[in-house]
C-alpha cells in the first residue's frame, strides 16, 4: 500500500508540476474533444476500421484469377540418366523446371458473393462501435465534467458558510469580551466551524482526486487551479419531456445487433455454399530440360477445367455443420429480441430517472428557501435576544445542508440526462 501510494503521489506532483500555472478555464465541448483526441479506446477503434477495409480489398482479390510461379532446379552428383545413343547422346546430370498458371474461379458456389458482402458488413460493424466508443468517452467525460462543477458549487457553498460562522464567531467574542454571554456558547459556535473545515478538508481532496481522474481520462494537462466554465444555473427550467423517446434507430447497441444477425445470416450462406459445386478454369505453362547435355529444352502450354461436387458432406460432417450454422443464426435472432427489449426498459428507466432528478431539484429549491427563511427569522430573533445561540447554528446547519443538497440535485441532473441522451442517440445542449 505503502508503494502504491508513493507512486500515486509521485504522478500527481508530476502532473501538477507540468500543468501549474495560471488559472485556465475548461468548456464542457473543450472537454470532449480533448477526450476525443486522446483516447486510445477511439484510437483503437480507428485502426479496426482500416482493418477492415483492408478484409474488403483481400476479398474482392478472389473476384480476379490466382497467379502462380514455379521453379525447380535438379543437380545430381552422378549422373541420372546415362547416354542413350542415338536417343540421348549424352548423360543427364542435372534438370530443370519453370512453369507458370493461372487459375479463374466461374462458381464456387456464391461463397465469393458473400465473402465480399460479410467484408462490406465488417467495415459497417467496426464503423458503428467506433462511434459507439465515441458516444460512450463523450458521456463518461460529460459526467466527470459536471461533477467537477459539483465540486466547484459545493466549494462555493461551504465559504459562503465559513463566512457566516466566522462573522458569528467574531460578534460572540465580541460579546464574551463584553461578558454578555457565557464562555460555552462560544464553544458551540468553534464546534459547528471545526466540522466545517473538516467537511472544507474532505472536499478539497475528493475535488483533486476528481480533477486527476478528469485529466488522466481526457489529457488535459492537471492543474490544481483548473476550473470548469459552466455553472448549475438555470438546471432547473429544463423542461420535462412528457414521455421517453423509445425508437432505436439511432441507437447504436441496436444497430449493431441487427448487424450482427445480417452477418449470421451471411455466415449461413457462406457455410452453404462449402457444399455446393465449384467450377474453375485455368491454363499452365511450363518448359523443362537439362543445362549442358544431350537433353533438349521443352515448352508445354496446356489448359484445364475443374469441376468438384462435394457429395458426402451433403449427408455427413457437412450436413451437421450446416445444421450448427443454423442455429446460430437462430441464437442471434433470440439475442436480437432480447437486446431490444432491454434496449427499450433501459431507456425508459433512464427517462424515469432524469424526470425525478428534475422534480427533486423543485423539492430541493423549496426546501433551500425553508431553510433561507429559517436562518434569517433565527438571526433576527438572536439578535432581538428571543432565541440561544444554539438555535441559531442549528438554523445555519440546516441552511447550509439544504444549499448542500440543492447543488447536488442540480448536478445529479446532469448526470441523468446526460445517460438519457447517450440511450437515444442525442446530445445535451
Amino acid at each position: 500500500m505503502k508503494k502504491i501510494s508513493f507512486i500515486f503521489l509521485l504522478i500527481s506532483c508530476q502532473l501538477a508540476s507540468q500543468g501549474y500555472a495560471q488559472t485556465r478555464v475548461l468548456r464542457l465541448e473543450e472537454s470532449k474533444q480533448s477526450a476525443v483526441e486522446y483516447s486510445m479506446i477511439l484510437k483503437n477503434s480507428e485502426l479496426q476500421i482500416e482493418s477492415a477495409k483492408a478484409d474488403i480489398m483481400s476479398a474482392k482479390s478472389a473476384y480476379y484469377p490466382s497467379i502462380s510461379l514455379n521453379g525447380v532446379g535438379i543437380y545430381g552428383f552422378k549422373d541420372l540418366v546415362g547416354a542413350i545413343p542415338p536417343l540421348l547422346e549424352q548423360s543427364v546430370g542435372n534438370l530443370y523446371l519453370f512453369s507458370a498458371g493461372a487459375t479463374q474461379p466461374i462458381y464456387v458456389g456464391g461463397k465469393i458473393k458473400v465473402g465480399n458482402q460479410l467484408a462490406a458488413l465488417q467495415l459497417e460493424v467496426a464503423r458503428i462501435r467506433a462511434k459507439q466508443s465515441t458516444d460512450s468517452v463523450l458521456l463518461v467525460t460529460e459526467q466527470k465534467y459536471w461533477n467537477l462543477v459539483n465540486f466547484q458549487e459545493q466549494t462555493k457553498v461551504i465559504h459562503a458558510n465559513e463566512k457566516m460562522l466566522d462573522a458569528i464567531l467574531k460578534q460572540q467574542n465580541d460579546m464574551l469580551t463584553s461578558g454578555l454571554i457565557a464562555r460555552n456558547d462560544m464553544l458551540k459556535v468553534k464546534v459547528q466551524r471545526s466540522k466545517l473545515l473538516l467537511n472544507k478538508t474532505k472536499l478539497e481532496s475528493g475535488h483533486k482526486l476528481a480533477l486527476l481522474d478528469f485529466c488522466m481520462y481526457t489529457g488535459v494537462a492537471f492543474s490544481d487551479s483548473l476550473l470548469m466554465q459552466d455553472t448549475l444555473a438555470g438546471v432547473e427550467k429544463t423542461p420535462l419531456l412528457l414521455a421517453p423517446d423509445i425508437s432505436l434507430e439511432v441507437n447504436s447497441t441496436y444497430v449493431l445487433i441487427k448487424k450482427r444477425l445480417e452477418s449470421e445470416k451471411l455466415k449461413t450462406k457462406l457455410a452453404r455454399g462449402e457444399y455446393l459445386p465449384t467450377v474453375s478454369i485455368g491454363v499452365n505453362a511450363a518448359q523443362f530440360g537439362g543445362i549442358s547435355n544431350g537433353l533438349g529444352s521443352k515448352f508445354i502450354p496446356i489448359s484445364m477445367a475443374t469441376v468438384q461436387v462435394p457429395i458426402s458432406d451433403w449427408w455427413g460432417k457437412g450436413k451437421q455443420k450446416l445444421k450448427q450454422r443454423q442455429l446460430s443464426e437462430q441464437i442471434a435472432q433470440n439475442q436480437f429480441k432480447d437486446v431490444e427489449s432491454q434496449l427499450l426498459v433501459g431507456i425508459t428507466k433512464a427517462w424515469y430517472d432524469m424526470s425525478d432528478a428534475l422534480k427533486e431539484i423543485g423539492f430541493a429549491q423549496e426546501n433551500f428557501q425553508q431553510a433561507q427563511e429559517n436562518l434569517k427569522v433565527s438571526q433576527d430573533n438572536y439578535a432581538s435576544g428571543l432565541v440561544g445561540i444554539t438555535e441559531l447554528i442549528d438554523a445555519q446547519a440546516l441552511y447550509q445542508q439544504a444549499n448542500s443538497e440543492l447543488v447536488n440535485s442540480l448536478a445529479n441532473f446532469r448526470s441523468k440526462q446526460a445517460s438519457y441522451y447517450f440511450l437515444t442517440g442525442k446530445h445535451t445542449n
